[in-house]
């Protein structure tokens, strides 16, 4: 039941708040007519107030000047900085282990309930992210709202796990922030970047997994075919490491529109935005990793 919601919803974000204003290239662009042309005078209530008063027009030096200036930092306040990401950052993360620690202090107490709360959780958390997804404005309640139903479905889920297979929780964590520092530190170094072609091949796999993950979500809720449905044995082994690298991928467009974000000087609200994105990367990332490590050590047994 946990695999199909975090894989389902990073990339569907991109359609809303952080495209358009991401991405440098789709800045208005302001071109100048230079060819020789025939040259009217115009009448001088259609001559603008520079013309009827002799101010001279600025040079061609002087608009590009001013097109290079951020266009968020002057028209919404302080734009966007890494730093500002930072702290968004954290402050969903906090809330989401906020969410865990409450499932998972609950279900010492009411294990039946938990199971209860943890459906509603996920099901919240799927719309939660695909309103988020698709809002022009990131909406920072909206966004800590999502973290809070994913950390209580995370905190309930992972719950389980432990008590089957004890020490996997911190397998899984460890794993997954050492994907999270590499991938950092080979962007950072500029040996990873996010390609066109490479997007186009993600975004593609990434259908044929959703579709794939619907199936085998809809046969472990109406069948018994056990809590992995398909995904079991080595073949679930090999559909988890490869949604793992469709995690991983997706963590480097995370990075990839934080940093042209900054560069474009975006408005500082879409650091909830960013924050958002880089926290279901994570979860997605998380709980393929917790899976594969559960597959691989009920095998073993």
């Amino acid at each position: 039941m946990a695999s199909n919601f975090g894989s389902s919803s990073n990339p569907v974000f991109r359609s809303g708040a952080m495209p358009d204003q991401f991405n440098a290239d789709k800045r208005r662009r302001f071109y100048m007519n230079s060819g020789a042309g025939t040259v009217r005078e115009m009448p001088r209530q259609e001559q603008t107030y520079a013309q009827q008063y002799g101010v001279p027009a600025p040079s061609a030096e002087q608009l590009q000047q001013q097109y290079n200036l951020p266009e968020a930092a002057g028209a919404e306040g302080a734009p966007m900085t890494y730093d500002d990401v930072i702290r968004k950052t954290v402050t969903s993360f906090a809330v989401l282990l906020i969410g865990a620690g409450a499932a998972v202090t609950l279900a010492t107490m009411m294990p039946s309930l938990v199971m209860t709360l943890a459906l509603v959780a996920v099901l919240g958390g799927l719309v939660l992210g695909l309103v988020n997804a698709f809002r022009r404005e990131p909406n920072p309640a909206l966004i800590l709202a999502y973290s809070a139903t994913q950390g209580f479905f995370l905190g309930a889920f992972t719950w389980i796990l432990e008590m089957a297979y004890p020490g996997v929780a911190f397998q899984a964590v460890t794993a997954t922030l050492v994907v999270f520092g590499t991938v950092l530190a080979l962007f950072k170094s500029g040996k990873v970047r996010a390609t066109p072609k490479l997007n186009k091949m993600f975004f593609t796999a990434l259908i044929a997994y959703l579709v794939f993950s619907l199936i085998n979500f809809g046969l472990v809720m109406f069948t018994d075919i056990g809590m992995f449905g398909m995904r079991a044995g080595w073949l679930g082994v090999a559909i988890g490491a490869f949604a793992i690298l469709l995690a991983t991928y997706s963590l480097v467009l995370d990075f990839t529109n934080i940093q042209e974000g900054v560069e474009a000087g975006v408005a500082q609200k879409y650091g909830w935005a960013a924050a958002f994105g880089l926290t279901v990367s994570l979860v997605w990332l998380y709980i393929e990793i917790l899976r594969v490590i559960v597959i691989l050590r009920s095998m073993a047994e």
